[in-house]
């Protein structure tokens, strides 16, 4: 017996020896899984930063520009429509480099600004035409090439014709540097202008007020609907065969593709109801219907947690169905409808399949001024300048990405806080 007892004893301290091996390696491939994860997920943030942080500043060139009166008032009257700024900021170049002789080689050295350097000084005599006929002292953006080049993405000792500056711009740029009148500032223009063809003029202006005007419809539309449909479901309909379809159907919703919903944007929202394509009023349209579901969940889910002992109390004291649902229920239920929404707009913020099938990817130039003006997204503009062939391009297009999670950061950040702040614990 006693040797029995020794046998079984063994046995099990072999099974508890077998099963804390199992439980040591699923432990550690866990935390390994975890490691690589985070690994990952700091090599892509490094890698975006690295890529994108240069685009928040822009190379600019200090020029004297002679703003001569036969240029821009040649009969005595300022015409700003037909005066040649262009011609005055190559003049100013050309002071700067009074060895440049040639017509090729004047033309390099007039790539050394950006063509804004025109429209920069056209907007400084608009706003003060007294200085028309004096010499005026401006910061003129460089061109993006000079800017690739100053930042030291672009390698001035490779061959000339394997990069996009010759010699002589490189030696020009170096001059200016040396002189003083070359220096890398904060790049206003990222956050001020809208699109542009010129990677050194573009900025996301026109995207983000596109995009907010979307969510500014998405939720006026989709937030209270999406409320009266879970405190209809969840309190006021009948559990019968119907309301058990809308149920699956709304769970099934929460998981079409996103392009599904802009299919059905486009069919209906501008095809039937004639809309206007790439307009904000449209893809807040489409955004509605793809957040609903997700609020419409999240809702009925926070009325599911208010405890059955308020509705009874309440209705115990002689309170209606309706006081019920609407002075204790949804109160106790806000902050976890709040949050749903909340992480909805999130998801909605970063959607850009279903507003590309609405025409938002059009190249919109002025930032929008309303609900109807064309416009696009920030998702849609990182899709844009992703596939624009130049290399300034490419570093604005990860700065629109750190933009972009910034603000889905901020989102997820507000939806964790308003949950902890407004909660109530039973």
């Amino acid at each position: 017996m006693a040797a029995d007892r020794r046998t079984s004893r063994e046995i099990v301290e072999a099974g508890l020896a077998r099963r804390r091996r199992k439980e040591k390696l699923f432990r550690a491939t866990g935390m390994l899984a975890t490691a690589v994860g985070v690994i990952f997920l700091g090599v892509f943030f490094a890698t975006l930063v690295l890529q994108g942080s240069s685009a928040f500043v822009q190379t600019f060139i200090k020029l004297d520009v002679e703003l001569s009166e036969s240029v821009l008032a040649p009969e005595g009257e300022l015409d700003l429509a037909y005066a040649d700024f262009d011609g005055l900021v190559r003049s100013a170049l050309r002071k700067e480099f009074p060895e440049v002789s040639g017509r090729n080689e004047r033309r390099e050295l007039y790539r050394l600004v950006s063509i804004g350097a025109g429209y920069q000084l056209r907007d400084l005599v608009r706003s003060d035409p007294a200085l028309v006929g004096s010499t005026s002292t401006l910061w003129v953006p460089a061109s993006s090439n000079v800017d690739m080049l100053v930042k030291g993405n672009i390698d001035p000792t490779i061959e000339e014709s394997l990069r996009p500056v010759s010699d002589a711009q490189v030696a020009w740029v170096e001059s200016l540097r040396k002189a003083g009148r070359l220096e890398t500032r904060f790049n206003k223009a990222l956050f001020t202008n809208g699109d542009s063809r010129e990677p050194e003029l573009a900025g996301i202006k026109g995207a983000l007020m596109g995009s907010f005007y979307m969510l500014i419809v998405t939720v006026v539309l989709a937030f209270p609907i999406g409320v009266a449909a879970a405190i209809y479901l969840e309190e006021f309909a009948p559990r019968n065969r119907w309301s058990d379809l809308i149920e699956v159907n709304i769970n099934n919703l929460a998981a079409v593709p996103s392009i599904v919903f802009g299919l059905l944007g486009l069919a209906v929202f501008i095809n039937w109801m004639a809309l206007p394509r790439s307009a904000p009023l449209v893809g807040g349209l489409v955004l509605s219907l793809l957040t609903l579901p997700v609020i419409i969940i999240a809702s009925r889910a926070a009325i599911q947690s208010v405890p059955p002992s308020i509705r009874e109390a309440a209705l115990g004291l002689g309170a209606s169905k309706m006081q019920v649902v609407f002075h204790h229920v949804l109160p106790l239920a806000l902050p976890g409808m709040l949050t749903g929404t909340i992480i909805g707009m999130s998801r909605a913020l970063g959607e850009s399949a279903p507003l590309l099938m609405i025409g938002m990817v059009a190249f919109i130039v002025d930032v929008p001024g309303g609900f109807t003006d064309p416009a696009t997204a920030l998702p849609v503009q990182v899709y844009l300048w992703a596939d624009s062939p130049e290399r300034a391009f490419a570093e604005r297009t990860s700065a629109a990405i750190i933009v972009l999670l910034g603000f889905l950061l901020i989102m997820n950040l507000a939806a964790v806080i308003i949950r902890r702040r407004m909660e109530r614990k039973w």
